[in-house]
């Protein structure tokens, strides 16, 4: 058996191994939630269970009854727009989850009354995010690969330097955070680094992005003329521990792999935390630190990403027992296909600074909402 032969059965064998240990972990996580709903007082007002009523989110009685098309209309931007940017599927999973289901406000009614309930919904949302991230990044990673817009040692070694983050923050993290405090933190970490990303655009922050600049106006014209895209991509120059050399569309770029894992684990942890890839960190790590065009950084993205959310759901979901609503998170996993499987091959017809654009109007906005949605409870209009 080839090696391309392979790798289907690798995956498979892989995903077959996690689908038991969930399995196995099923009447654990069930008991939980059972103690989180019986400890919840009873009654059909805000923060009470309906005990007569239909089950709903997470088969609570009386939960938020939730609309599978919505879900899969969503999904669908949640993977384009991971694709094409490589950033934001979490975030706008987080969005899709707190806001668009309702699921947020839910979450804050058991704050008083129920506060393990609260924190067990908070769970759930961090994780049903993770699974849309990962799915996604695991198609739009192979996308970019047939592209040859991604650059393997450096996902590889980002994604490396996640699995140590993301044991540390599903064992400090896991049942103790409320939903007000993950959703302020949730929108104080994408405010920050949308204004890092405005600094980025500014002459000072472009000031050594002169290799990137080139790289980026070549592929751009590559695309526009139908070139072969391919032909010019990602490829590895020099590889060491050290200092590891790559080439794309005529221009060289530099990296330290040490450095790549020492970000990876920084990066991972605040993104576990949040409950998202973490796309959102690494693209400005990726065109700050490292120095690539955009249009290498959407692929390494979702390469560091896939790695780290394959052990960020393990972990949550056979070691602390969180708990998803699996009928939801299949529809949505179609859906984030879709668009994963479209981002890729529009992205590379969009301008570099209009990609960047889009990042930084979707993070100021976001964060600057659920900053003040979580910390001082001021809900803007829209």
């Amino acid at each position: 058996m080839d090696r391309k032969t392979q790798k289907p059965w690798i995956v498979l064998f892989s995903l077959v191994i996690i689908a038991g240990a969930l399995i196995l972990a099923a009447p654990a996580t069930a008991d939980q939630l059972a103690d989180a709903i019986a400890a919840a007082p009873g009654g059909t007002g805000p923060g009470q269970i309906d005990l007569d009523g239909k089950p709903g989110f997470l088969g609570i009685p009386g939960g938020p009854q939730l609309n599978p098309l919505i879900g899969f209309l969503w999904s669908i931007w949640i993977g384009w727009i991971f694709s094409a940017v490589g950033a934001f599927g979490g975030i706008m999973a987080g969005v899709g989850h707190m806001t668009i289901y309702g699921l947020g406000d839910y979450a804050k009614s058991f704050r008083e009354s129920a506060p393990a309930l609260n924190k067990t919904i908070t769970d759930s949302i961090r994780v049903s995010n993770q699974w849309l991230v990962g799915f996604s990044a695991l198609v739009i990673s192979w996308q970019y690969w047939k592209q040859k817009r991604l650059v393997p040692a450096l996902g590889f070694f980002l994604g490396i330097g996640a699995l140590a983050a993301t044991l540390l923050v599903v064992f400090t993290t896991a049942g103790k955070v409320s939903f007000s405090q993950y959703q302020g933190w949730f929108g104080l970490v994408i405010f920050l680094i949308g204004g890092f990303m405005i600094y980025e655009m500014t002459p000072r922050g472009q000031k050594n992005k002169k290799a990137a600049s080139e790289a980026a106006r070549a592929f751009e014209e590559a695309a526009k003329t139908k070139g072969d895209i391919a032909e010019q991509g990602v490829k590895t120059l020099k590889w060491s521990i050290v200092k590891t050399e790559i080439s794309f569309f005529g221009q060289t770029f530099s990296f330290n792999p040490l450095w790549a894992l020492l970000g990876g684990f920084f990066i991972s942890a605040i993104a576990s935390f949040i409950g998202v890839g973490g796309g959102f960190l690494y693209v400005p790590f990726l065109t700050s630190v490292v120095g690539l065009p955009m249009f290498v950084v959407a692929g390494t993205s979702a390469l560091a990403v896939l790695i780290g959310m394959i052990f960020a759901v393990f972990n949550f979901m056979v070691l602390k027992g969180v708990m998803v609503h699996w009928h939801l998170i299949g529809v949505e996993l179609v859906g984030v296909f879709i668009g994963a499987m479209i981002g890729p091959r529009t992205s590379k017809y969009i301008p570099n600074k209009v990609l960047k654009g889009i990042f930084i109007v979707l993070a100021v906005y976001l964060g600057f909402k659920y900053t003040l949605l979580g910390f001082y409870g001021i809900k803007l209009p829209i």
